[in-house]
């Protein structure tokens, strides 16, 4: 049951990176500038205060992971972001494959 609600979360991911991916291609071809969506910058969108409380909280444990790796992924586009983290769930959460041959005890 948790396997498949991970792996909804993952095809979810999944489906929200192709829809940025697709949102940032429209705004190319109409601006005729090539500009994409970050990952911050779309947080921020979403909720700014839980990105600060984030970043307090990571500086209060463990200062040098915001500029290391946090700050880093907040760099890039969402599509990315999001289109890693689905295949990321939808591989760690996939069916076992049944061994063939082997008895199980």
């Amino acid at each position: 049951m948790i396997r498949g609600f991970f792996r909804l979360v993952g095809l979810l991911l999944l489906a929200g990176g192709f829809f940025f991916m697709v949102y940032d291609g429209a705004r190319w071809v109409a601006d005729q500038s090539l500009r994409f969506t970050r990952f911050g910058e779309f947080w921020n969108d979403i909720h700014q205060a839980s990105q600060q409380a984030f970043r307090a909280w990571v500086e209060s444990h463990a200062p040098w992971l915001w500029n290391s790796v946090i700050r880093v992924v907040l760099e890039q586009p969402v599509f990315a972001v999001m289109g890693v983290l689905g295949i990321l769930l939808m591989l760690l959460f996939r069916r076992r494959k049944p061994l063939i041959g082997y008895s199980r005890d």
